[in-house]
């Protein structure tokens, strides 16, 4: 019987989607902020979105499931295996009520791992009209039935903690918990309904301890902690978050951060209070106030 594995569609790689419009609203910018807890009155009222609100558009217009970009190469079988494992956000400029974007996205790379097959993918997002550009994000996913050998294209950009910081005493800590109707919450909000996140028997089908918090939402509450310890409590200043997934957290569930100075940003690293590491190699580009 042929594994899963060999029907990935590798002509599907390098392949761009249309361009498609997102229409930002005051209504969709709160509707996210209240889904992360967000504190930030402007968030709150829709006036400013949420750094991590950029993973909205993305998620509306051109997917991330079985109709989405990463169909155009992993097959349905294989879909239902995945696991987001990183994820790198460049931002150039907020985004604000009254911007149409344009998302345009392709599958970039494939590339064999330990656990199984990641495939990452590209996605840009301009300005309609300007043309300037809004954000640029990498994600990968790692597809556990998939695991035929395989190094083709293009891999995440490097954010890994350098040399020894993990040993150096960090800048700022903070603990945070997500509440148990995180997940339902998060997912009406920001597009993102899979099944792992919303169905504990799924969810335990494929080896999961149970539903588990959306790294994307792990990361936009980090996010606000990085905020208040090392951007002087102004979100606008985060230029940059890149991240590995490295276990799952499940909603409810306490966790820590500790964030270290490197030479030209922060690294961050978060755990549960067990011990347990959620993430890791995380980066925070933080810039000045925004004009």
């Amino acid at each position: 019987m042929k594994q899963a594995s060999t029907a990935l569609r590798l002509d599907g790689l390098g392949v761009w989607t249309e361009e498609r419009t997102f229409s930002v609203t005051a209504e969709r910018i709160a509707a996210y902020a209240l889904a992360t807890n967000d504190p930030y009155p402007a968030h709150i009222r829709g006036e400013l979105a949420p750094p991590l609100f950029a993973v909205v558009p993305v998620q509306e217009t051109v997917g991330l499931g079985v109709s989405g970009v990463m169909a155009a190469v992993i097959p349905h079988d294989v879909m239902m295996t995945g696991l987001h494992s990183e994820h790198d956000l460049r931002m150039h400029r907020p985004i604000v009520p009254g911007m149409v974007l344009a998302v345009r996205a392709a599958p970039v790379g494939v590339h064999t791992m330990p656990r199984g097959t990641a495939l990452v993918v590209r996605f840009v997002t301009s300005e309609v009209g300007t043309g300037r550009p809004v954000n640029e994000q990498y994600f990968k996913a790692l597809f556990r039935a998939a695991r035929e050998p395989l190094d083709i294209g293009e891999d995440m950009p490097d954010h890994r903690l350098p040399g020894d910081t993990r040993n150096s005493a960090p800048v700022a800590t903070f603990v945070q918990r997500t509440d148990c109707d995180q997940t339902v919450r998060y997912a009406v909000a920001s597009g993102d309904d899979m099944a792992v996140h919303l169905d504990d028997e799924v969810a335990r089908s494929v080896g999961l301890p149970g539903i588990i918090v959306h790294g994307l939402c792990t990361l936009a509450f980090i996010s606000q902690g990085i905020s208040e310890t090392v951007a002087g409590g102004d979100p606008s200043r985060l230029r940059r978050l890149a991240v590995r997934f490295t276990h799952p957290l499940l909603p409810g569930q306490p966790f820590g951060t500790r964030l270290w100075r490197t030479a030209d940003s922060f690294g961050f690293e978060s755990a549960t209070e067990d011990g347990q590491t959620i993430l890791k190699d995380g980066l925070a580009g933080v810039g000045p106030p925004s004009e």
